[in-house]
């Protein structure tokens, strides 16, 4: 065990229960062939971090999947809404002992090895590290010591998720991470060259 933590929240790759909002425009297979291209991404830029890493299924964990046991500690997530459920990670987290926790999502594709590296990192030297996603949500978010509060009151899935989390921080240190483009809709991906072939 180590003493930094690195939490991936995943949704169960189905068709018609994955990237709907993208599926709106592309249709439901063509979003859940881009989903699991994303799955697939997220495993080669976490794969070899050199830190603890858990994956974090939202319905069920799957044995025999592209996390690989050997590398990746399978959860199930634990809540109604998505503040609670990140809540329950992280505090499940540091009860087990670990100082320096991140979550991430399973749909970035500009975010590498390095970035994480970056971020755990920082995370050294400040209370908090947070990832700005272009819609106005986070990438990334991750904290030393359990606060409850950001994950209370918040419109998630919005464009005021960002602001209203750093107010709550704003007390603390805080690294603000490179802006970054979670893959949400067409208009997200619709211009970046390797995702062409979907659609």
């Amino acid at each position: 065990m180590t003493k930094n933590l690195l939490m991936i929240f995943t949704r169960n790759p189905e068709l018609g229960k994955c990237k709907t909002r993208l599926a709106a425009t592309i249709g439901d297979q063509a979003a859940l062939d881009i989903y699991k291209f994303l799955l697939e991404h997220t495993v080669s830029i976490t794969q070899n971090l050199q830190v603890d890493k858990q994956v974090h299924y939202s319905v069920k964990v799957r044995e025999h999947d592209i996390w690989d046991a050997q590398t990746y500690i399978k959860k199930q997530q634990n809540g109604e809404d998505l503040g609670i459920r990140m809540e329950h990670a992280f505090a499940d987290g540091f009860t087990q002992g670990y100082q320096n926790i991140i979550i991430i999502g399973s749909d970035m594709y500009d975010l590498s090895q390095k970035d994480l590296q970056n971020a755990f990192e920082a995370l050294e030297n400040n209370d908090y590290v947070v990832g700005p996603a272009e819609d106005g949500g986070y990438y990334l978010f991750g904290m030393k010591s359990l606060n409850s509060h950001v994950f209370k009151n918040k419109e998630w899935g919005t464009n005021t998720v960002l602001k209203d989390t750093l107010e709550d921080i704003k007390d603390s240190s805080v690294k603000i991470l490179e802006e970054r483009n979670d893959v949400d809709y067409y208009e997200d991906i619709k211009d970046i060259e390797v995702f062409q072939k979907f659609f």
